[in-house]
Formats: structure tokens, C-alpha cells, sequence
């Protein structure tokens, strides 16, 4: 792959990983709040508590879109993205389960898109070590 492939793979991550944080954070405020606090309702999560964790987490999602297309502390940046995937995925275990064998996999694509955070990652510190 020549630099101008490798450059080309890189920008389609960031951009195809920012579109997901920002259009999760937008369908969770938006377009399907309902499916937030239905999930938040099964395990007994209603009312303001679950008010704040359906915003709070569909601004992060959006927040977290936004900082990959600065890519100001790119690194930072990626190390946040696989922490909260790792919180939403513990928090998803316990009040979801069933997530885990659904057909369109909410919890298992968690799995690919850390790899491509850690492609990011790594493409990242290696630019880092050229200068």
C-alpha cells in the first residue's frame, strides 16, 4: 500500500468512525430516544435518572464524533473512545444481556470497532514517531 492508499484508509476510518459516535448520539436523542429508555426501563432505570443517562450518553456519543474529526490529542482520544465502549458494554451486560445473541449484534460489533479505534491508534503514534 503506497502513502497515498495508506493516508486514504486513515481518513475513512476517522470519518466512518466520527459518522457512528455522532449519528448514535443523534438517534439516541432524537430519532429513537424510546428504544434508550425502554432498554433503561427493563432494568428498572426510569424518571430523571433515566432522562440524564439517555442524553448524557447520546451528547458523549456526539462529543465523541466531534473530537475524532479535530483530531486534537487523536491518542487521548482513541483511549477514551475504548474506555467507554468497554463502560457501555459492562453496563449493557447487566441491564441488557440479550444484546449479546441479537441478530444485529449491539454489544458484539463493540469488537471491530475497537479494532478500528486501535488502527487509528496505532497510525497515530506512528505519524507521531516520523517527525
Amino acid at each position: 500500500m503506497n502513502n497515498s492508499q495508506q493516508y486514504s484508509l486513515i481518513k475513512a476510518a476517522k470519518y466512518s468512525l466520527s459518522f457512528l459516535w455522532i449519528f448514535t448520539g443523534i438517534t439516541s436523542i432524537y430519532l429513537s430516544p424510546e428504544i434508550g429508555y425502554e432498554i433503561l426501563n427493563n432494568s428498572g432505570i426510569t424518571g430523571p435518572l433515566a432522562d440524564t443517562a439517555v442524553y448524557a450518553g447520546g451528547i458523549l456519543d456526539i462529543i465523541l464524533g466531534l473530537w475524532i474529526l479535530t483530531a486534537f490529542k487523536l491518542k487521548l482520544c482513541c483511549i477514551v473512545q475504548v474506555m467507554i465502549i468497554g463502560v457501555y458494554t459492562v453496563l449493557l451486560t447487566f441491564i441488557e444481556p440479550s444484546f449479546w445473541w441479537h441478530p444485529f449484534g449491539p454489544i458484539t460489533k463493540n469488537f471491530p470497532i475497537i479494532v478500528l479505534i486501535a488502527f487509528i491508534y496505532s497510525e497515530k503514534a506512528t505519524s507521531d514517531n516520523d517527525t
